[in-house]
C-alpha cells in the first residue's frame, strides 16, 4: 500500500525531512544555549554586530555565528544584508525583561534532567510509566524541589510565566453567573484564581495545593494582600483529601499529570467531599480539538516521559470524568492552546 501523506510543497524528499526530525534535537539545543547566553538580552532595538555580540555575552565570535546561523534558520533573530544581527518576534520571548517571555521555559526544555529522560522514551513507551523515577529516586516534582532547589524555582517560574496568558483567557471563558465560591485544586501560586478574583468581585476564592506550593503564593492572595479577604489557602494532597467546599472546582494543567487510574482517584477524592451539583473543570489542551497538534503530542509524550501522565481526547475526558463519577457536561474554547472540560457532580435535585 502507497504512504499516505503527500510531500510538502517544498518538494524536500523524505530522506531529508526524517533526518531534519531526527536532529531537531539540535533546535532544542540551540534555543536552550541562546538562552543561557542570554543572547536576547544583549540584542537591543538596533542590529549588532557578531563581535560585539560575542564580547557581551562572553563566547567565542566564530562559534556565536554557527549558534545565530541555527536560530536565523528558525527565526530566532535575522541577519542584516551588512552581517549584524537583530529581533524577531521570537527572540524578544528570549528577553527576561519580555511581559510574555519564554526564557525560563527555553531554559527548562534544555535542562540536564531533559536530556535525560527524553533519552529513556523508548522504555516510558515500553511500560507506560515514567523513566523519572528509575533515573533520579523520586518523582520529578520531588527531585525538583527537594535535591535540584535552584531547577525547582526555574521550573516554578516557567510554569507561572506560561500560565499568566491562559490565566486570563480562561478567565474570561469560565461562566462563572451565580457562583459563590471557586476552589482551584494544585493552583500552584494562584495565577489563575488571581485572574477570576479580579474580573469578577463578588467571587470568593480557595487556593489548594501542597504545603511548600501554598506557603509561596502570589503575595495579594495571603494575607494583608489585596484579594486576601476573598481568599483562603488550604494546604493538602488532593491524592488524600480535599477539605474545600465550592461550587465550581478548577483543576488546570493537573490531570495531564497524572495516568488515568491515578487520575479517576483524585476525582473521586474531590468528588467525596463536593456538594451535588457543584461543577468540575478541567482545564487541559484537548488533542483531537487543538490547533497545534504538534506542540500537544510532543507535550502528550512529554508527560508520559516524565510523570506517566498523558494529554486526551475529548472521548477520553468524558470517560475519565464518568468513571471518576461526574456528569460529563460540556467542553469550551478559550482564546488560548487550553480547553475548558466541564462535569457536574451528580445528585442535584
Amino acid at each position: 500500500m502507497a504512504d499516505q501523506v503527500p510531500a510538502p510543497a517544498s518538494g524536500t524528499p523524505a530522506p531529508l525531512r526524517l533526518h531534519a526530525l531526527a536532529y531537531s534535537l539540535g533546535v532544542t539545543a540551540a534555543v536552550t544555549a541562546a538562552a543561557r547566553l542570554g543572547l536576547a538580552d544583549a540584542v537591543g532595538e538596533e542590529p549588532v554586530r557578531p563581535a560585539e555580540l560575542a564580547a557581551a555575552v562572553g563566547a567565542d565570535e566564530e562559534a556565536l555565528v554557527q549558534l545565530l546561523r541555527a536560530l536565523v534558520c528558525h527565526g530566532v533573530f535575522w541577519e542584516t544584508e551588512e552581517g549584524g544581527y537583530a529581533h524577531t518576534e521570537l527572540s524578544r520571548l528570549l528577553r527576561t525583561d519580555a511581559p510574555a517571555s519564554r526564557k525560563a521555559m527555553a531554559l527548562l526544555a534544555g535542562a540536564p534532567f531533559a536530556w535525560r529522560i527524553w533519552s529513556r522514551l523508548d522504555d516510558a513507551v515500553r511500560t507506560g510509566e515514567s523513566v523519572f523515577p528509575g533515573l533520579y529516586g523520586k518523582p520529578l516534582f520531588a527531585h525538583l524541589h527537594e535535591d535540584e532547589p535552584e531547577l525547582g524555582a526555574l521550573f516554578d517560574r516557567a510554569m507561572a510565566k506560561s500560565g499568566e496568558t491562559s490565566a486570563v483567557a480562561v478567565a474570561a471563558a469560565l461562566d462563572l453567573a451565580g457562583t459563590d465560591t471557586v476552589a482551584d485544586i494544585g493552583g500552584g501560586h494562584g495565577t489563575l484564581l488571581r485572574a477570576l478574583l479580579e474580573r469578577h468581585p463578588a467571587l470568593n476564592g480557595v487556593l489548594f495545593d501542597l504545603e511548600q506550593v501554598v506557603a509561596h503564593a502570589d503575595p495579594v492572595l495571603r494575607e494583608g494582600g489585596e484579594l486576601a479577604g476573598r481568599c483562603r489557602l488550604v494546604s493538602g494532597d488532593c491524592h488524600i483529601d480535599v477539605p474545600v467546599t465550592a461550587d465550581v472546582y478548577l483543576l488546570k494543567g493537573v490531570v495531564h499529570m497524572w495516568n488515568d487510574a491515578t487520575a479517576v482517584a483524585a476525582l473521586r477524592t474531590l468528588v467525596r467531599k463536593a456538594r451535588p451539583g457543584a461543577r468540575v473543570v478541567l482545564v487541559e489542551q484537548v488533542l483531537d480539538a487543538t490547533d497545534n497538534p504538534e506542540i500537544a503530542t510532543v507535550m502528550n509524550l512529554l508527560m508520559l516521559v516524565s510523570q506517566g501522565g498523558r494529554e486526551r481526547t475529548a472521548r477520553e475526558f468524558r470517560t475519565l470524568l464518568e468513571r471518576a463519577g461526574l456528569e460529563f457536561r460540556s467542553i469550551t474554547a478559550t482564546d488560548s492552546v487550553v480547553r475548558l472540560i466541564e462535569a457536574v457532580v451528580p445528585g442535584a435535585r
